[in-house]
């Protein structure tokens, strides 16, 4: 079974984070939020996954593909890549991946981070959405139910017409079908809203030519799409995953639980907590920090932070309040 992860958008509401970085590839608490997305995958369906296919921007990196085939590696997946040259829609980032639509397999984009159950089975539905109860709806695709199978899907319906809210992951027992209906949407120039071509419009004429769609739903649908969203989802994640919190070195230091500290990362003369992540490598001292990220090698000295994010070689000294420092840049003396 594959795994097809679109992830070519720029993430432009998290810069200056995903200037160099893309959105996906960000850390939340040790791990990227497309290592965090292949991870539940693996665990949660009753197949095993045998690649990842990675739907890319043109200019992401061989950087990029390494650190993904690594991912892959860790869970005995092969990665391949497209390139989706321009963003024209979810149907045509899924459309790039041409080469690999054949088979069974999960397209999951990479804007949410979600929780999920072990399913027992896939049942025998051509199509599986995953959904969420939202109360406002005319903000989300909806899928609109007769029961547990699915009849029709509108993208933000003006009246309510339905609560779940499509969240962008779908099993697909036949990958060539959906292909053949995406390959239909652009030849035929059919777009949607924004004037993009998407995906649940294919969905939609596969469920009009006879195939059976059902839902699934999730239990945690999270959001790391803005600079407050993935704040608010690393808190989350640190109140949920208490284990190997403290991988790196404290000394003479208060720590506040939930804090993170990755590998080779260091903490002297501070206090840390609650509702802090200090990725791998990052340095903080003489300072007071709370809910807020240090990504990797970022370093604060002398500082007060709260609600504050440094980026990936970052440096903070001398500095009280809340900030947001792209990589490679500093604040302060």
């Amino acid at each position: 079974m594959k795994l097809i992860i679109p992830m070519a958008g720029r993430g432009t509401r998290v810069r200056p984070h995903s200037h160099v970085t893309p959105k996906p590839l960000l850390h939340i608490k040790g791990k990227s939020m497309v290592e965090r997305i292949v991870e539940t995958f693996s665990r949660v369906l009753p197949k095993d996954l045998d690649a990842g296919v990675f739907v890319l921007g043109p200019d992401f990196g061989e950087g990029v593909r390494q650190q993904l085939r690594e991912i892959c590696k860790r869970f005995g997946m092969k990665a391949h890549f497209a390139v989706q040259e321009e963003a024209l829609g979810t149907a045509h980032a899924v459309y790039a991946a041409e080469p690999y639509l054949e088979g069974d397999g999960i397209v999951a984009f990479a804007d949410t981070l979600f929780g999920m159950e072990p399913m027992a089975t896939l049942g025998d539905a051509d199509v599986i959405a995953w959904v969420k109860y939202v109360e406002d709806p005319s903000r989300f695709g909806v899928a609109v139910r007769e029961g547990e199978r699915i009849v029709a899907f509108v993208e933000k319906p003006e009246e309510p017409i339905s609560n779940d809210a499509l969240i962008g992951m779908y099993y697909v027992k036949d990958l060539a079908a959906l292909r053949q209906e995406l390959q239909y949407l652009i030849d035929n120039d059919v777009r949607g809203v924004g004037n993009e071509y998407l995906l649940p419009d294919a969905f939609d004429r596969m469920l009009k030519a006879g195939q059976v769609f059902t839902t699934a739903t999730v239990r945690d649908w999270l959001d790391a799409g803005t600079i407050p969203a993935l704040r608010d989802t690393t808190q989350f994640i640190l109140d949920q995953e208490r284990d190997d919190l403290h991988q790196g070195e404290v000394q003479d230091s208060i720590i506040i639980d939930p804090v993170y500290i990755g590998p080779g990362a260091q903490i002297s003369h501070s206090v840390v907590g609650p509702h802090v992540s200090v990725e791998a490598g990052a340095h903080i001292e003489h300072s007071v920090v709370k809910a807020s990220i240090l990504f990797a090698n970022a370093h604060v000295a002398n500082a007060v932070l709260t609600d504050s994010l440094v980026g990936q070689h970052g440096q903070v000294d001398g500095f009280a309040g809340t900030l947001n420092v792209g990589d490679h840049s500093s604040v302060g003396h």
